[in-house]
């Protein structure tokens, strides 16, 4: 398939630009793949689709505050600085603008978020086939133990913010309830609708949830650049599987009970996972699976997720699901699209929801 297949058109005033005032309070489309039907609804409805027996396996994965702002120590000149993979200590790969003026030997010093200078800073090392850079850092013993004073949330580009105060909501909202290891520079996003509350409410009716870890690198949100999709090479991104979900997923896929993913990026893990019929009893390890239509699913059997961008890896993979083991999943997505289009749903990070059953 082509990555052009997954174009379509969005006016600018649907990309949410902030949050709902209440996490669940977002709106949800379910696209049920039996009968090819959309239903309108909001995200608290979720409960009518679950039942007892169910296991919903949730992304725990914290996001950290990866961009920095800096200055070229020679000239004065901005900079923005995305970190993205951490090589050693002090030793990253990052995403830099702009980056022609980030030449092998750039020294940067870094802004705190009121925008005063401070001691850290770091030199280009390196460039890739990709546009990014190496940065070898000094002035602390650990760059990543400095990001809660100097970091901001890394948002997306497409949410504008004009200063790091205007950021202040997006410093708890750009995350779960549940977010507990720190790693990712996206958000798992299907997974910011939930409250603590919701979650209790779920397992009120013998649903059970358990979560994985997958941290969100760029593999997760860069676009599709290749004209055919079998040539495009996806980022590895770290995850792991505790004993206790193990346990679940294991027991669910014998006893034929569903297992739902939230988000996504859920779906990798267990998909990666998936060559053998069990899941062993605890797995840490790295992912660089694709997955796109006609590609047939061995783990789950629903799916909680946001809408996503054109020709984005994760829209594929949405497609996928919508119909296992054939391509025609890509239409009736980008019909359920059109569909929350025309009834103004919001799109992306901070928009709304879609369940595929």
């Amino acid at each position: 398939m082509r990555a052009a297949d997954f174009d379509y058109s969005l006016p600018d005033e649907l990309i949410a630009q902030h949050p709902a005032a209440q996490r669940d309070a977002s709106r949800l489309i379910v696209l049920n793949r039996a009968d090819s039907s959309i239903t309108h609804s909001r995200f608290p409805a979720l409960l009518e689709y679950l039942r007892a027996g169910d296991v919903l396996i949730l992304n725990d994965s914290r996001v950290f505050n990866a961009r920095l702002r800096g200055v070229n120590k020679k000239s004065g000149g901005e900079f923005e600085v995305l970190l993205l993979t951490q090589n050693a200590l002090n030793d990253w790969w990052v995403m830099l603008r702009p980056g022609k003026r980030a030449r092998v030997g750039t020294e940067i010093v870094f802004k705190n978020p009121e925008g005063n200078l401070t001691e850290v800073s770091a030199r280009v090392s390196d460039t890739n086939e990709e546009g990014h850079r190496r940065l070898e850092f000094f002035g602390t013993p650990d760059i990543f133990h400095e990001l809660d004073r100097l970091g901001e949330v890394p948002l997306p580009p497409y949410i504008q913010r004009g200063t790091a105060k205007e950021m202040s909501e997006d410093v708890l909202r750009y995350q779960t309830v549940y977010a507990k290891t720190k790693g990712s520079v996206a958000a798992p996003t299907a997974g910011l609708h939930f409250t603590e509350n919701f979650l209790e409410q779920i397992r009120s009716k013998n649903i059970h949830v358990h979560y994985v870890t997958l941290h969100v690198g760029l593999g997760t949100f860069a676009p599709v650049k290749a004209h055919h999709l079998e040539v495009h090479k996806m980022h590895s991104e770290k995850f792991s599987v505790p004993k206790e979900t193990a346990d679940a997923f294991n027991a669910a896929r014998k006893e034929k009970r569903r297992v739902i993913a939230i988000g996504t990026t859920s779906v990798r893990v267990l998909e990666t996972l998936a060559a053998s019929s069990l899941i062993a009893s605890q797995v840490t390890g790295e992912t660089n699976i694709f997955i796109y239509p006609p590609f047939r699913f061995r783990s789950i059997d629903a799916l909680l997720t946001n809408f996503h961008l054109p020709r984005s890896t994760l829209l594929m993979l949405v497609s996928a699901f919508a119909a296992p083991g054939e391509t025609r999943g890509r239409e009736l997505v980008l019909k359920a699209y059109a569909e929350a289009i025309a009834q103004k749903y919001h799109f992306y990070s901070y928009g709304d929801a879609m369940l595929i059953l």
